[in-house]
């Protein structure tokens, strides 16, 4: 099996390997130094102004969302032709989220895309693709192995127009990040279906919703990842719109298979 990259997927590699080696690695210095003057002074949780310089400069570049596929929002590159861009940028720790490429933002903007209302979308998605928030996807919880998600005991209960939720996630990653509004939360709202991959669901939760807390950033193996971060939150009594859902109820693990 051959494969060939497109004269466009060629050129893209070209220019963001330009990009990276010619306006963001001479920057890491400075955007350290903005990350440990605020780590000194006692919260390490800001929006590095290095960063949000790099982000306009790549915006009014054209490399940026180059993670969409066969989307109107994006590059509508393959995961092929998209493969060699993630390793170019992999080479430098801040380079994903220059280009609006970084993770848990990625995959909440595909999953928003194809699974969300268009009142969602408008609310959320658009302020994603620019950049100018950034977002949380919380799964992991501390009871049980949460790397097979039909462990989860989060729940998402339907009462009258709202679901409300309640559970604890852990190392939520982004929702630290000051600019982290919204988040795609995972839990249970059929808990007794036997089965197994029908008992969950995702659902849109803004973080300033009454009874979300951010209770702390966890380190990894010693490092605090600001200012994206790792959080604990606890959801207590959250009540969010029925249209908050995400495709529907028991389809969590369809829309992880497709984000």
């Amino acid at each position: 099996m051959a494969f060939q990259f497109s004269e466009r997927a060629l050129e893209l590699q070209r220019r963001v390997k330009h990009f990276i080696d010619t306006d963001i690695i001479p920057q890491e210095a400075a955007y350290k130094a903005e990350v440990d003057a605020a780590r000194k002074a006692g919260n390490a949780f800001i929006v590095p102004q290095t960063m949000e310089r790099l982000k306009a400069k790549a915006k009014e570049a054209g490399l940026w969302n180059l993670f969409l596929p066969e989307s109107g929002h994006g590059a509508g590159l393959s995961n092929l032709e998209y493969a060699p861009l993630c390793e170019l940028m992999g080479r430098v720790p801040i380079a994903s989220e220059v280009f609006n490429c970084s993770a848990p933002d990625t995959g909440n903007m595909e999953t928003l895309v194809r699974y969300a209302s268009p009142a969602i979308q408008e609310t959320w998605l658009e302020p994603l693709l620019a950049g100018e928030i950034r977002s949380a996807f919380a799964m992991t919880e501390p009871e049980v192995a949460s790397s097979d998600a039909t462990n989860i005991t989060a729940s998402i209960a339907r009462e009258g127009d709202q679901y409300v939720i309640n559970g604890r996630k852990w190392f939520t990653s982004g929702a630290a990040d000051p600019r982290c509004k919204v988040m795609i939360f995972m839990g249970k709202t059929d808990p007794d279906n036997p089965e197994r991959h029908r008992q969950q669901s995702m659902i849109v939760v803004p973080t300033d919703t009454p009874g979300v807390t951010i209770v702390r950033d966890m380190h990894v193996f010693g490092y605090d990842d600001a200012p994206h971060g790792h959080a604990e939150v606890h959801f207590e009594d959250v009540r969010v719109p029925l249209d908050h859902i995400l495709l529907g109820e028991g389809r969590g693990f369809e829309i992880a298979q497709g984000r």
